[in-house]
């Protein structure tokens, strides 16, 4: 399997070839100041190659990083600019870097080396620089003077409206949503807008899963790339692959917060951890089981419902009950109920973002029938 090259390897790349063209047509000049032209070894264009490669490798060690650094910062601020905008501003950087030269025609024959020289590159990068501002930052009134008017105002109205420069962000999914599958028939239903984004490092993560030697990560791993097929070929889906990895990082879960920064996006979980760290990272999230609780019929104390024990509880004398959706009811004195239909009483509900739990207790001890009275009727009950 070929492993794609890193911006650092490529980077690196760059300064050595930059350092052969360098070395090729500085350092003979550089010799001849030195007085070390007539060495012929030292004075050969291959030499001189391979010294300016071997001088700016080096340098690369020491400046790439920074360079990178700066590369992110902008490529992260181009993502957010929207395409219209980044339009008007390289038609008006044009324009402003035509007008600079046009300018700079009369100083180019001033025999000052600062007039001739020097400014018009300061020219060419104020006016550049002022031309590309002016694109983006009047994009809508730009595109009125250019759009043909409709006669009818209300329409008009609707289309001159200022959109949010971030109104669909993208959506990341990470391995635990796509698995579970409610993502596909969440994004159906249109809660979710925008473009869903999948990382190739997500995508290779479940391979790792469905190729796994335990029967149900296999299963899992398996479930979540059918998932991801069927909603690939849904055509109500926008949904697009991210070729891009992380190589600093080895951790997944790192690797999609890293990606959601540099892209502005939205991470999209079922990982109660993944959320905690996206939100202490300033990362925004979206996770399933979060919405699943919110839309879980709210309960009030003094309700009834109809319950089955199922099992006895951590406390003394407690039972625990389930609800269809898969809430935990704590009976008070439920113990006695095993595996019986039992009406209870809500006393209190707790939710938190891991999921809901509701306390109750029998609807008969509210009347003053004890449980240890209700069981012994039954005894007898069952013995007549």
């Amino acid at each position: 399997m070929k492993r794609k090259l890193s911006r650092k390897s490529i980077g690196r790349i760059i300064f050595v070839i930059t350092g052969l063209a360098v070395g090729y047509s500085v350092l003979p000049t550089l010799w001849f100041i030195l007085r070390l032209a007539n060495v012929t070894w030292l004075n050969f264009p291959v030499t001189n190659a391979l010294l300016g490669a071997l001088i700016f490798y080096l340098l690369s060690f020491v400046f790439l990083d920074p360079i990178l650094s700066v590369l992110r910062k902008a490529e992260k601020t181009l993502l957010n600019i929207s395409p219209t905008k980044l339009l008007f501003g390289s038609l008006f950087l044009l324009v402003g870097l035509i007008l600079a030269n046009v300018i700079a025609i009369p100083l180019y024959r001033i025999n000052v080396f600062v007039i001739s020289t020097i400014l018009p590159v300061v020219l060419m990068i104020v006016l550049g620089y002022l031309g590309f501002r002016i694109g983006i930052t009047q994009t809508d009134d730009w595109r009125k003077l250019f759009k043909t008017r409709r006669s009818n105002d209300v329409e008009n109205l609707i289309y001159d409206r200022k959109p949010d420069d971030n109104f669909h962000k993208y959506k990341i999914l990470d391995t635990s949503v796509i698995i579970d599958g409610r993502i596909h028939d969440i994004v159906k239903t249109g809660f979710i807008e925008g473009v869903l984004l999948v990382p190739v490092f997500v995508v290779h993560e479940l391979q790792l899963i469905s190729d796994s030697s335990d029967s149900l990560k296999r299963a899992r791993g398996r479930r979540g790339l059918d998932i991801l097929n069927d909603m690939k070929s849904d055509p109500e889906i926008k949904i697009e692959n991210y070729d891009g990895d992380f190589d600093d990082l080895t951790e997944v879960d790192s690797k999609l917060l890293k990606l959601a920064k540099i892209i502005d996006g939205i991470v999209v979980t079922n990982d109660f951890n993944l959320s905690k760290v996206s939100e202490f990272q300033n990362v925004p999230v979206l996770n399933i089981n979060q919405l699943a609780n919110t839309l879980k019929p709210a309960v009030l104390p003094g309700e009834t419902m109809d319950v089955t024990v199922v099992k006895s509880g951590t406390e003394r004398q407690q039972g625990v009950a389930y609800l269809e959706d898969g809430t935990m009811v704590v009976v008070e004195d439920g113990q006695y109920y095993l595996n019986k239909r039992l009406t209870v009483v809500i006393t209190s509900a707790l939710q938190t973002a891991a999921g809901r739990m509701i306390f109750a207790r029998p609807q008969h001890a509210q009347k003053g029938i004890t449980n240890e009275d209700k069981v012994k009727k039954e005894e007898n009950k069952s013995q007549k």
